[in-house]
């Protein structure tokens, strides 16, 4: 599979449209989704043509939303057979808010989120805002090219853990792609918000394609918490590095698509990050970690 380019300079209008109208559609699950911890309930999944929501329950009936990045259209289907479709095009959040409501509707489906974008600067509501409007049609589908890949080498390393862990999971609030392993221990929960998270050991593994902190594709990797000496650990490859600013060893996603096994690149850096971990923190590698005989194709 290819590795585009994906400079977040080139696309960023594209992206901060794209990660608000995700925001709806996640706020959708918020709503009608029942909690999980981690907050994983709340996080869209990558397919083959770009993202979606899952199954979202509705009184007796199912739904699901799907952002289609190769036909560029956003559909929603029910369990009965009935689908709406919206077509993604240059638009703003707010219409293609009121867009999704009145298909939502028209299905019978009647949801009321807060609208309000989490994680963005200087949000505004979803149904006031005109200014976001982009959509760049070859930037979204390279996008979705770098998320199969990062979805395919994400679910390898998690394939070699046997704890508690993640499956691999796009939260909208962040924008980023990101797989989680878990120690075993618990720490005490801060409150209520971090009772749906943070509530144990845990090392995470993560793409994003860029931010105003940040403004390049990137892959990262943290732990929480932290010990001692984490961040000054050595890792691989040698483009990787710990980002004072963002507090978390970083690869940029450029180095890994010029490297001549980008996968590999990947999960050499997924492995020596969490490698460090777990010897520095004494995770029970033995019974959290098992070999796999035969490589993935």
């Amino acid at each position: 599979m290819q590795w585009p380019l994906l400079e977040y300079s080139a696309w960023k209008q594209t992206c901060t449209t794209l990660q608000l109208w995700s925001q709806i559609v996640g706020k959708i699950k918020i709503a009608l989704c029942t909690p999980e911890s981690h907050w994983w309930h709340v996080a869209l999944h990558v397919t083959q043509r770009g993202l979606t929501s899952g199954p979202i329950p509705y009184r007796e009936e199912v739904f699901e939303i799907v952002f289609d990045f190769v036909r560029h259209h956003l559909t929603i289907a029910t369990n009965s057979g009935q689908t709406r479709e919206i077509k993604l095009e240059a638009k703003s959040v707010k219409t293609f808010y009121s867009e999704l409501c009145d298909a939502l509707s028209s299905l019978g489906i009647d949801v009321k989120i807060d609208t309000l974008p989490k994680e963005i600067a200087n949000p505004v509501p979803f149904d006031r805002d005109e200014t976001h409007e982009s959509y760049d049609a070859k930037s979204v589908e390279d996008f979705r090219t770098v998320l199969l890949n990062c979805d395919r080498a994400f679910r390898q390393f998690q394939a070699k853990f046997c704890g508690k862990s993640s499956p691999v999971l796009f939260f909208w609030g962040s924008f980023d792609l990101t797989a989680v392993r878990f120690s075993g221990r618990n720490l005490p929960a801060k409150d209520a918000n971090a009772a749906q998270a943070e509530v144990e050991e845990e090392f995470a593994l993560g793409f994003w394609p860029g931010s105003e902190t940040y403004p390049k594709a990137a892959f990262y990797a943290y732990a929480i918490p932290a010990p001692e000496g984490y961040y000054a650990s050595s890792v691989k490859p040698k483009d990787a590095c710990f980002d004072k600013n963002l507090g978390e060893l970083i690869l940029d996603y450029d180095a890994v698509r010029n490297s001549s096994d980008p996968y590999a690149a990947i999960l050499e850096f997924a492995d020596s990050t969490y490698e460090a971990l777990a010897e520095i923190a004494n995770w029970d590698r033995k019974h959290l970690e098992r070999v796999i005989l035969e490589p993935i194709p």
